[in-house]
């Protein structure tokens, strides 16, 4: 008994002796994996207000996938301000980082547009606020990537309010993230993405804010029909979009200017024309 006592006693001290695990790391660049990503959505990001979920919330629903009609090619009415006919860029000019104004290097082909990486955005030479807004965009049938990895760009209205652009037929994100998305707030009703290398249609109605002096009079509401399909239906806009954070108004004038976002990713856009709703006459 007293040898089998120190035998267990040695094994006791030994098992004292022996330094705890080393905590683990949390990754050098970006949230912890626990967090999420742009693929599954994340779980650390601040609560959408008015709303349950929090900003691209990777437990929120994802839209159902639905077919859309065939594309049927429409040409502009009357009173619509043609940015687009498939020639060149004279309604546009280009901003690079800090917003400086810049030449265009967006290639225009074959009747579209298409993104060259990292050069600036496409901003239009013309300011808008209410407006209805046609918009055609194609994901190239060679890209590559996921998540927010593949087609990402995005139509943004008065250069800080978007509908994201993405390759979602195929691929998955976070569902206030993918095409058709008020990006960052409302995911689209329903998903009715074509394939890459098919082309993509929106029609896109916008009512600009309004603001008395610095305070935030109305914000602005947007309604999305995508591919024929109705995907938003009068939703409110938090603020300027952004990225992992809820949005916030900062007074700007009536009318600004239509852009087309440069994410780093190869996407073509071709028949873009809009109209000025004036709405004071209703």
């Amino acid at each position: 008994m007293k040898t089998f006592a120190l035998i267990l006693l040695a094994a006791l001290s030994v098992g004292a002796q022996t330094p705890p695990a080393a905590p683990q790391k949390k990754a050098a660049n970006g949230p912890p994996p626990e967090a999420g990503d742009d693929v599954r959505g994340y779980n650390d990001t601040p609560k959408l207000p008015g709303q349950k979920w929090k900003v691209h919330d990777m437990e929120r629903p994802r839209p159902v996938k639905v077919t859309p009609a065939p594309y049927v090619q429409e040409g502009p009415p009357a009173d619509a301000v043609v940015l687009f006919d498939g020639k060149d860029l004279s309604q546009w000019t280009s901003q690079g980082r800090g917003g400086v104004a810049q030449e265009t290097k967006w290639k225009v082909e074959n009747g579209y547009i298409e993104i060259v990486p990292r050069t600036g955005k496409l901003v239009t030479k013309e300011k808008f606020g209410d407006c209805q807004l046609h918009v055609e965009w194609l994901v190239p049938k060679e890209s590559v990537g996921n998540g927010q990895g593949i087609g990402n760009s995005g139509v943004e209205l008065m250069t800080r309010y978007e509908v994201q652009v993405l390759e979602s037929y195929e691929h998955q994100t976070y569902a206030d993230g993918g095409a058709g998305a008020i990006y960052g707030v409302w995911p689209p009703l329903v998903n009715p993405s074509r394939p890459m290398g098919e082309w993509n249609v929106y029609d896109i109605f916008f009512e600009a804010p309004r603001f008395d002096g610095e305070k935030l009079a109305r914000p602005a509401y947007m309604t999305v029909v995508f591919n024929g399909v109705l995907v938003q239906n009068h939703k409110e806009f938090l603020g300027t979009t952004i990225w992992r954070r809820v949005g916030t108004y900062a007074p700007h004038p009536a009318e600004q200017p239509l852009s087309l976002q440069d994410h780093s990713q190869p996407v073509r856009f071709r028949n873009i024309w809009i109209r000025r709703l004036n709405n004071n006459q209703q």
